[in-house]
């Protein structure tokens, strides 16, 4: 567990992980996966892989620790919504029914529930939500995220990795909820810096992508850290119009982060029904 919350104080860190997921991966959307390490304020990107598969995606879960991961896909649902549909309210049988349920009966569940409530309010939203700028991890579409939570959350559990705060497991093998989006605004703003639309993949995207990565390798961010990249790594993170690559190395910072802080960063308010972003202050929002 790591015991200083000094980024530039740590020692050498475990390997870390940045994962982008899809719950739906294949080799034209992959699941993308970056490693690193990071040595005091400086983390250093070693490889970025293309994960085409939910199965290969549990055998990277499997890769031998010690390592620290940020996974992007909510690891919980809003308290709220659990209570008002009468699930389960311990995580781990929550997410024994929710992972039993299939993908219609997600859609359809959560689209009552939202026809019943007024314009405004439709989505029930968890804690980290108003921090982190997250979508709500009941949605189900533009993103799917809550499809990418009953895709990603068994195999995490099944693979035996430690999710702290809310489920335990190998230490070795520790799985934080990440957000690119939070550190990105933090970079660019508003401003987008990705499309899966290759019409939408304009110079001022790329702009913003160059942008982004001339402030990680600056350390302008609160996380403290410095992106170390080779010159081909910084050219395949530009060209990457899709944006899938530097997410996985904004994961990869958060969890880069998160390595050197008491608790994992986690604030002690966590809620062990919702889980929460690693990196989002519960006063941000």
């Amino acid at each position: 567990m790591p015991t200083s919350s000094r980024v530039d104080d740590a020692p050498t860190s475990p390997r870390l992980l940045g994962v982008d997921f899809s719950s739906a991966p294949r080799a034209a959307k992959p699941i993308v996966a970056a490693w690193g390490r990071r040595a005091g304020a400086v983390l250093r990107l070693e490889a970025i892989e293309a994960v085409t598969s939910l199965d290969q995606f549990e055998r990277l879960l499997r890769t031998p620790g010690p390592w620290v991961g940020g996974f992007d896909l909510p690891f919980g649902l809003p308290r709220e919504l659990v209570e008002h549909l009468g699930w389960p309210t311990d995580w781990r049988a929550l997410m024994q029914h929710y992972g039993a349920l299939s993908r219609e009966q997600i859609r359809d569940t959560f689209a009552a529930f939202c026809a019943a409530r007024p314009a405004g309010a439709k989505f029930a939203h968890r804690a980290c939500d108003g921090p982190a700028g997250s979508s709500p991890s009941m949605k189900w579409v533009n993103p799917p995220v809550a499809f990418m939570l009953h895709a990603g959350v068994p195999r995490l559990i099944e693979a035996g990795v430690h999710l702290p705060g809310l489920h335990e497991g190998d230490a070795d093998r520790v799985a934080l909820e990440a957000y690119p989006g939070l550190l990105a605004r933090e970079l660019v703003g508003a401003r987008s810096y990705k499309s899966d639309d290759k019409a939408k993949q304009t110079p001022e995207r790329l702009i913003a992508r160059k942008d982004m990565i001339d402030a990680l390798e600056q350390g302008r961010t609160r996380l403290g850290l410095r992106l170390r990249l080779s010159h081909a790594q910084r050219d395949a993170l530009v060209a990457d119009a899709s944006g899938d690559k530097l997410d996985a190395v904004l994961c990869l910072l958060q969890a880069g982060w998160a390595s050197a802080q008491p608790g994992w960063g986690l604030p002690a308010s966590l809620d062990a029904l919702e889980g929460w972003i690693v990196s989002a202050l519960p006063n941000d929002g």
